[in-house]
């Protein structure tokens, strides 16, 4: 890589801004979450009903959801399950927040398969590290699925391959079997010509 002269900055290495849908049946939760969250660096979409926080994870992709546990229409573990019941958000992040501090309230949520679980009040700092963390798994788990795809691709090329090659075998012992019945067949003439 070329080193920049005088007077030239250094290229920056951005990363993709994450996406991250924020619900909680408090508004003012949402907007301090939004607020604390932009400044970070994410874009943050709000959802105020699980049914509504549900109807936006199908229509767009997020990079992770931090989920309230208690909403009044459709509970926080209600759409935990509806997430990890669908193909195709079956592994989307999720990072449930409660407002009960009880180890079988985490343990619900656990069980229910949220990635991670944070009981009200918090620091914000830690949160935030979560979050961190729980994209940079994310992120390995997606880089394995696609390598496990690339190898999957690898594995039916080679099948293909050897499906190839065993016909090409086949077709050549059909071609050494017509070549010694044909040779048989001269000697058979021969030793015929000879007597």
């Amino acid at each position: 890589m070329d080193q920049p002269t005088a007077g030239q900055a250094m290229p920056v290495r951005r990363r993709a801004t994450r996406t991250i849908l924020a619900v909680d049946d408090s508004r003012a939760n949402l907007n301090v979450l939004a607020h604390r969250l932009g400044h970070l660096g994410y874009l943050v979409v709000l959802s105020d009903h699980g049914a509504e926080a549900l109807d936006l994870i199908s229509a767009r992709g997020f990079d992770l959801v931090l989920l309230d546990r208690m909403m009044p229409d459709v509970s926080g573990i209600e759409v935990l399950q509806e997430i990890r019941g669908s193909r195709e958000t079956a592994d989307l992040p999720v990072i449930m927040i409660t407002g009960r501090s009880d180890p079988g309230a985490a343990v619900e949520a656990l069980a229910a398969g949220a990635d991670d679980y944070l009981a009200k009040p918090f620091e914000f700092e830690v949160l935030a590290a979560r979050i961190e963390r729980t994209l940079a798994r994310a992120g390995r788990v997606e880089e394995l699925k696609r390598s496990n795809l690339a190898l999957d691709a690898r594995i039916a090329a080679r099948a293909i391959e050897l499906g190839e090659a065993r016909t090409e075998l086949a077709a050549t012992r059909a071609d050494r079997g017509r070549l010694i019945a044909s040779i048989q067949a001269l000697h058979d003439e021969l030793d015929r010509l000879s007597v």
